[in-house]
């Protein structure tokens, strides 16, 4: 079973003859197919099917010579249509199968932003073209989550909001200056990291740590596309899985800046989610590029 897949509202689906069931179904009736060549002798093949508003069920595998589909492994998804961002991207390749993760670095973020990339057909084909790494391009970003908590959201004035985004903007240009090799920009950056370290720390022993950090967004574990999130809640929906009648929330998050849509359980969410209170939980983050 995937650890995500109660995560789009099947999670009572945990022996191998249910998941075996599914697959065949994605297979018998799928919303979409991807087809492209890798080489020669193989063809890969992505089958999809939606069991609800942007999320479902995708089914990865090749197509032999004989043109019947040979299924390999599946995953859950959340499709998003927002740009998240436009950076330079790299793609590798994940060991045991033909998956591939995408990373990207994000001044919002601060650290180099690993996701599970959705669009791989599309990725092949660039590749035939000799545009499939190493480029600046569009990048949509979705999350799924297993297990979250709904946080109070802090109380700000305009004034403070106003300052926030002030502080926010000019972080993000000594960011770009440093990642240009700015050495005063990056001394800047090391002073701001140490006075934000000693505000906090004294803080601390007085507050709790999320009435001082609003949102944040960090990697999680040694999981590279996973991260834990703190963000505000833009948008919820709440939806449903259309074969197991499990109630869905998918949800618009705003973490340090950058927007991601997040889809989760309602048997796993603690408290009601509501906008502009807070979410706190372990993302597991998805990803198209938009190959030039």
């Amino acid at each position: 079973m995937h650890d995500f897949l109660k995560a789009v509202g099947f999670s009572k689906y945990k022996n191998s003859k249910e998941i075996r069931g599914l697959m065949e179904a994605v297979e018998r009736d799928p919303s979409s197919k991807k087809i492209a060549r890798m080489g020669d002798d193989k063809i890969f093949a992505e089958y999809r099917k939606d069991f609800g508003p942007s999320f479902g069920i995708a089914l990865r595998g090749e197509v032999d010579e004989k043109g019947k589909f040979r299924p390999d492994y599946y995953y859950p998804y959340l499709n998003s249509i927002g740009i998240t961002t436009i950076e330079y991207f790299e793609i590798e390749k994940q060991a045991e199968k033909d998956s591939y993760v995408g990373i990207c670095d994000e001044v919002r973020v601060g650290v180099s932003l690993i996701f599970y990339l959705q669009n791989v057909s599309e990725y092949i084909k660039a590749c035939a073209r000799g545009k499939g790494d190493g480029s600046t391009s569009a990048i949509i970003l979705s999350g799924l989550s297993n297990e979250a908590n709904i946080l109070l959201p802090l109380e700000k004035s305009d004034d403070e909001r106003a300052t926030i985004r002030r502080t926010v903007n000019k972080r993000h240009a000594l960011i770009t200056k440093a990642r240009e090799g700015d050495e005063e920009a990056i001394e800047n950056l090391a002073l701001d990291e140490i006075d934000t370290y000693s505000k906090i720390s004294h803080r601390v022993l007085q507050e709790d740590i999320f009435t001082i950090v609003d949102t944040s967004f960090m990697p999680y574990g040694i999981e590279s596309d996973q991260y834990y999130a703190v963000g505000e809640i833009l948008r919820v929906e709440e939806t449903q899985n259309e074969l197991t009648g499990e109630t869905v929330y998918q949800m618009k998050l705003d973490c340090n800046d950058l927007i991601l849509p997040v889809c989760i359980n309602k048997e796993n969410l603690c408290g009601e989610p509501a906008v502009g209170r807070r979410f706190k939980g372990r993302v597991w983050v998805q990803g198209k590029i938009l190959f030039a």
